[in-house]
């Protein structure tokens, strides 16, 4: 009775807020369904959100044709074809059989329908399929509780119940889980690509729940964020019937979608559903783009247009003059009004110019469209079937998710990479480090990763399998000095990717999915200094525990070592997996015997290490807070509170927390096997980045294993001292504006509030505070800064990743302040971020540093190579990534990006006046070094430009940015900070003044904005086609900012894929795709498009000639069939065949020739001038077709039809004639479209003239072609007319190619070449200048 008093009450309040004025709230409220389940359905507050019904269809049986028609009439091209078809039926106007003029585009609508229908079609059966999946979702009513639904009939407020291995089917607020740690783990790969398993917990105040949860009990309601596409945020409260208010975070939510593991069940009441999930808020589908191609051919259609209306005005004119002549007198074939009245002049040429625009209508290429979409279909069909693009090892192929945009990808100018994970592997491997101020080099290891090289060499001389063990390399000397300084050239071999194909594949059987498990990644050597002084170090620790005393006793160079590793198995979110099933999460609590039951007992037990042991105010309202349990993170971790309340209840404590109580009760020699050696039964670790992974795996090399991992509580083992359980109080989540992450612990050994801290040096380094005084502690800490310092720089030298690990002990009143202005910052809706952030910097200062790490990540195969090729193709590669300037110059020169004779200017700025100092220096140095030279210098001496032809200036003269620009043998390297200052818009033109000058770019420290910045200054000031590529999350505004964004299918999910519109298993795969696939695209396209113009320009002018011997009447000497399918049947296929087949040149040639790359860059298959040097070739090759069979007939007595359709015939030859003259490659696919176009056209000619003899009286189309065929004069023509039309075309290719000096000479060259089987390699035809040397005679 209570409880429907309650539901009563919750119904009449609604309906009071109903009648207030309804506004726009900022948030969402949702209540239990259950509360309404005796109301009407007006009465749930829910009933505006969406229900989970997912329909990704455009149309329904009715809507289909009405919306289809209007998205096909949003393109002007097909308006303008059904106005004219229209304008048939216009009495006085028309000049075609209606209903025959509707044909054409009654069939390309038609086509684009059934393709828009078969597409939406197979979206419905996927809805179907997958609203039709069974859930639990709970009802008061059913005998069983939660009762069987399909997903569409879930609606916000229901509670469900979800099983392992279940797919979630709404985003649901997690209330319950049957884990006693009260977790769910869950696989987000299809969502993010991420394999790894993420922890989502129950929300807080459901945590300690004695029983099974019931959701009749639930009086709760949640206010939280409105629907959003931001996968890594939500916000939002619980109130409860009492009054008290948790936050909730992104950890509480399951996101639909994902996969429920480890867990048997758990329950949760959905928040989001159907399309304001985030995931369907995320599915945006493939992205639509218009390529460059695209606009100059739009622009050409405008033209087209012009032409068309000045045809038909000159027309109009000409037929208004000529009835202007025979005055009151006029001719007896004169057309009249539709009452019958004669026309004056001026109106027979305004009906006239409406003719005219029907009968020129072929002029505007109707099919043109719709071609260039199945043209571009074919293109991406091919691409996907190239082997090439297909990498084994990760099983990939690439993706194209873009069809519009193919032929952009061989007119790319600047392309924009990340460098971890797109040039590198992003397979971290742990090489050195320093603790304490002492470098530890770890030359076994070296020897270790020395051997997978030597592997891979191997098989690449010999392709038969090592049976054996591994090859041994020569011994290396293991005191080499840490100071030393690696050479360029000897840096560029250790970053070559180690492994093999077959080791690859050994990795991914043995890591069961695992991601950053390979054998190289965790096969980690330690050192043998730095074991000895661990286990030191860990004997020490151990006998002041036997012996009651104090851990400060220690030497601080001890307690910095293992206070180091411990920071590198505690600092992460790496989830531990168990033995032999690496999806089970390890579930362990050491060192708490007795369960606390009381909150008298907690408070006494807890007295001498509660924060709330002092009676300040702060402290006090710490422990007040701790009885409402509330929640405290960043990400993903509870609060200091929470965490300790739940220790109290739920483990088990002997007594007083003491040294005695914290080890594992398990003796320390006990232990089942090293943590660094290789067992079947070893834990195995779920890392986000690989980065972790290393560091994880680094300790254990070092016995300090990282055990298990609970919300509260982290469990690490080390040498001789056993298990240890931190206490997790807080966990900072690294972001890539404070470029660190935090974990606040309680130290099992000192019970002290301890932070670990580890990020980038150029951050940490700022951070770490020394002591002001003198003695020897002070000399000792500024000593161990100064060498960790340069051993970081050696680091970076070598090219290695390198991040600075530091510690900070809290008093307890210090923690107890910040701990108020983290949950006040936690508890806010509004800027929560922000406020986050600002607690995090108060908490991440006055630290000690411990040490630093250098992790190496190997180049990919093939970059080195690839990058070279891209930059004798002419593009200008610029390099944006995180790694601090040193790793990423190494970086760079390693894969040829630098080169050993490139000077570097480096920017390196404070301020923004500083950087406005640098540049204009920068400037200077290239004016007065470069430019000011004589000008009667050797070009290649000076300037070493890095294409093998200098480029021409851009079709945009006006601008003076877009004008050629030299390239000199230069390289740019600028930081982060002054990056920001650089994009200012009083320094952007003097940047990319000097950036482009340089032939390499390389931006260190850059942010996911400031990538995305610098993409859209080069595209935007530089009017350049700009191709961004990476792998990461990090990457994806890059990505979208580009004209072309390309994804690496890389280890750290596929955000960047999915935002991208080409995706690639490897960055060496975009040499073929842009220089071959690319080069094939545009050629194919822009030849494709200007044929078109051709074709349509030189059949309409045929009927253009014939106005002036017809009194510009309107009238054709070509039957309307023929006029209305000569472009829809008898001319289009071998086109299509063409624009999809035909190779200019070979791929083995594009690659051994990365420059003729440069004829899709500088747009030399179709430049503005082409289009009108097409169109007056069209209209000569008309004059002939029509001019010859004129004169052939003059003064003969054959009739209109029978003089008409020679000259159509001889167009259809010439025409074919003309597009196999421009085709380069000849397939069989080729000579059948063009046979069975040709039999096409005669075999309806015959069947129409011998069915048709009283069609269109006057006109008698009867047994025409049937007498043509059997005339000599007929076939006299079909030779001589093409031959005299084609003529000065082929004369003019000629001249071009023993003429000009351009990509055009090449090309024939490279074809005689192959036709006369040259043996002399492609590179071999490059002089000493890159210029190809056409002197070479096969």
């Amino acid at each position: 009775m209570a409880r429907e008093k309650i539901g009563e009450t919750e119904v009449v309040n609604v309906k009071k807020q109903r009648k207030k004025t309804k506004k726009e709230h900022k948030t969402r409220t949702v209540h239990s369904n259950i509360l309404y389940d005796r109301t009407k359905g007006e009465d749930n507050p829910n009933r505006h959100y969406s229900d989970n019904e997912i329909k990704t269809t455009k149309y329904t049986l009715l809507s289909f044709l009405p919306k289809n028609l209007f998205e096909q009439f949003h393109r002007f091209a097909n308006v303008y074809f059904v106005f004219i078809a229209l304008l048939n039926f216009v009495p006085v106007c028309n000049a075609f059989q209606p209903q025959l003029a509707l044909a054409p585009v009654v069939f390309i609508l038609s086509v684009t329908a059934i393709k828009d229908l078969w597409e939406d079609y197979r979206r419905h059966r996927s809805d179907k399929e997958i609203n039709h999946m069974d859930c639990l979702v709970y009802s008061r009513y059913s005998k069983h509780q939660y009762m069987e639904r399909f997903w569409k009939e879930a609606r916000v407020g229901d509670f469900i119940r979800l099983r392992c291995n279940e797919i979630l089917p709404a985003d649901v607020l997690l209330l319950s889980s049957s884990d006693p740690d009260r977790l769910v783990h869950i696989e987000t790969a299809t969502l993010d690509g991420e394999t790894n398993l993420k922890q989502r917990r129950v929300v807080c105040s459901f945590l300690d729940l004695d029983c099974d949860f019931d959701p009749s009990k639930y009086n709760s309601v949640i206010e939280c964020e409105k629907p959003n596409n931001d996968l890594a945020r939500f916000r939002g409260y619980i109130t409860h019937r009492s009054g008290r208010r948790d936050g909730l975070y992104k950890d509480n939510l399951l996101l639909r979608g994902c996969t429920i593991r480890n867990t048997e069940e758990c329950v949760g009441i959905v928040i989001y559903a159907g399309h304001e999930t985030k995931a369907m808020l995320n599915n945006n589908g493939p992205r639509y783009k218009r390529s460059k191609l695209e606009k100059q051919m739009n622009v050409d259609v405008g033209w087209c247009v012009i032409i068309l209306l000045v045809m038909c005005l000159f027309s109009a004119i000409g037929h208004g003059l000529w009835m202007y002549q025979y005055g009151d007198k006029r001719p007896v074939f004169d057309v009249l009004s539709p009452e019958g009245a004669e026309l004056s002049p001026v109106l027979s040429a305004i009906y006239l110019f409406l003719t005219m625009i029907i009968v020129f209508q072929v002029l505007i290429p109707v099919s043109l469209f719709v071609s260039i979409e199945i043209v571009k279909i074919c293109q991406v069909y091919f691409i996907h079937q190239d082997q090439d693009l297909y990498d084994e090892e990760t099983d990939s192929h690439l993706q194209c998710r873009a069809l519009n945009i193919t032929e952009d990808l061989g007119q790319m100018q600047y392309i924009f990479s990340d460098k971890t994970g797109t040039l590198t592997e992003n397979k971290m491997v742990f090489r050195r480090c320093t603790v304490a101020g002492v470098e530890y080099s770890h030359d076994a290891n070296a020897r270790r990763l020395a051997m997978y090289q030597d592997l891979v060499d191997s098989e690449e001389e010999d392709c038969t399998s090592h049976s054996g063990t591994l090859p041994r390399r020569d011994s290396v000397t293991s005191n080499q000095s840490a100071a030393k300084v690696v050479l360029r050239s000897q840096s560029t071999k250790s970053h070559r990717r180690t492994g093999s194909r077959a080791e690859a594949k050994r990795a991914s059987i043995l890591s069961k999915h695992t991601a950053f498990s390979s054998p190289m990644e965790k096969d980690i050597t330690p050192d043998p200094q730095l074991l000895e002084k661990v286990n030191h170090c860990s004997s020490q620790m151990t006998f002041k525990r036997f012996h009651s005393q104090s851990l400060s006793q220690l030497p601080s160079d001890l307690t910095d070592i293992i206070d180091f590793f411990i920071a590198l198995t505690i600092c992460n979110t790496v989830v531990v997996s168990s033995p032999n099933q690496p999806r089970q999460k390890v579930r362990m609590r050491f060192g708490l015997k007795s369960p606390v039951k009381t909150i008298e007992d907690f408070i006494k037990r807890f007295t001498s290490s509660r924060l709330t042991s002092n009676s300040n105010s702060s402290s006090s309202s710490s422990l007040n807070r701790s009885s409402h349990r509330d929640c405290s993170s960043v990400l993903s971790s509870p609060s200091a509170e929470s965490t300790l309340t739940k220790l109290d209840e739920e483990h088990h404590l002997g007594g007083p927390v003491g040294l005695e109580h914290a080890f594992s009760p398990v003796p320390p020699h006990t232990t089942e096997g090293e943590p660094g050696a290789l067992e079947e039964g070893e834990l195995r670790y779920e890392a986000e980045s690989p980065d972790e992974a290393a560091l994880v795996y680094a300790a254990r090399a070092y016995k300090c294993s990282l055990v298990g991992r609970l919300p509260d509580q982290v469990t690490v083992e080390l040498p001789d001292l056993g298990k240890l359980s931190f206490e997790l109080l807080h966990t900072l989540g690294f972001d890539s504006t404070r470029k660190r992450m935090s974990v606040v612990v309680r130290h099992p050994l000192t019970d002290q509030i301890t932070v670990y801290t580890k990020g980038a040096d150029s951050v940490i380094m700022d951070l770490i505070t020394l002591p002001s005084t003198d003695d020897s502690k002070g000399k000792r800490q500024r000593k161990i800064l100064y060498k960790t310092q340069n051993y970081l720089n050696l680091y970076a030298a070598d090219g290695l990743r390198t991040l600075c690990i530091a510690k900070k002990v809290m008093t307890k009143e210090e923690y107890a302040v910040w701990l108020r202005h983290h949950l006040e910052a936690e508890t806010a809706i509004q800027g929560r971020e922000e406020l986050l952030f600002q607690s995090a910097l108060r908490l991440e200062i006055n630290l000690h540093l411990l040490g630093a790490t250098g992790v190496e990540d190997r180049l990919q195969d093939g970059v080195p190579e690839t990058i070279a090729s891209l930059r004798k193709a002419g593009l200008q590669i610029w390099v944006l990534t995180g790694d601090k300037q040193e790793t990423a110059i190494n970086i760079a020169y390693a894969c040829k990006l630098l080169e050993p004779d490139d000077e570097i200017i480096t920017l390196n700025a404070d301020s923004q006046e500083a950087m406005a100092v640098l540049l204009d220096e920068s400037l200077h140095y290239i004016q007065a070094k470069f430019l000011s030279s004589d000008p009667s210098r050797s070009f290649q001496k000076d300037y070493a430009p890095a294409y093998s032809f200098p480029p021409p200036p851009p079709p945009s003269p006006s601008s003076s940015q877009t004008q050629s620009f030299l390239v000199h043998r230069l390289g740019l390297v600028i930081d982060g900070r002054t990056l920001a200052y650089a994009l200012d818009s009083s320094l952007d033109e003097k940047f990319l003044a000097v950036a482009r000058s340089c032939r390499s770019v390389l931006c260190c420290r850059s942010t996911p904005l400031q990538k995305s910045m610098v993409v859209k200054l080069v595209r935007n000031k530089l009017k350049v086609m700009t191709l961004a590529i990476g792998d990461g999350a990090n990457d994806v505004s890059m990505i979208q900012v580009a004209d072309v964004g390309v994804g690496i299918s890389g280890q750290e999910g596929m955000q960047a894929v999915m935002a991208s519109d080409f995706a690639l298993p490897r960055f060496r795969n975009l040499q073929k795709l842009l220089l071959v696939h690319g080069h094939w695209c545009y050629s194919r396209l822009a030849n494709m498009i200007l044929y078109f113009f051709y074709k349509n320009a030189m059949f309409v002018a045929l009927i253009f000639w014939y106005q002036f011997y017809c009194g510009f009447s309107g009238s054709a000497m070509i039957d309307q069939w023929y006029l209305i399918f000569f472009n829809l049947m008898f001319s289009a296929f071998p086109q299509l065949i063409t624009g999809t087949l035909d190779k200019d040149v070979s791929s083995e040639t594009l690659q051994e020739l990365p420059q003729l790359y440069m004829n899709g860059q500088n747009s030399e298959e179709y430049k503005p001038y082409m289009f009108w040097m097409t169109m007056i070739d069209a209209f000569y090759q008309s004059l002939v077709c029509f001019f010859i069979p004129y004169c052939a007939y003059a003064d003969s007595d054959v009739d209109l039809l029978t003089w008409g359709t020679p000259i159509t015939t001889l167009a259809l030859f010439t025409i074919l004639i003309h597009l196999g003259l421009e085709t380069k490659t000849w397939t069989w696919m080729n000579w059948v479209s063009i046979t069975f176009s040709v039999g096409l056209f005669f075999t309806v000619a015959l069947c129409y003239n011998a069915s048709c003899p009283t069609c269109y009286s006057p006109s008698n189309p009867y047994w025409t072609m049937q007498r043509l065929l059997g005339e000599p004069l007929f076939y006299l023509l079909c030779v001589i007319t093409p031959v005299a039309a084609l003529l000065p075309r082929l004369v003019r290719g000629r001249l071009r190619c023993l003429v000009c000096l351009c990509v055009c000479q090449i090309k024939c060259y490279l074809s005689r070449a192959k036709y006369n089987r040259c043996s002399r390699p492609h590179s071999e035809m490059l002089n000493t200048t890159g210029v190809v040397d056409l002197t070479v005679k096969c």
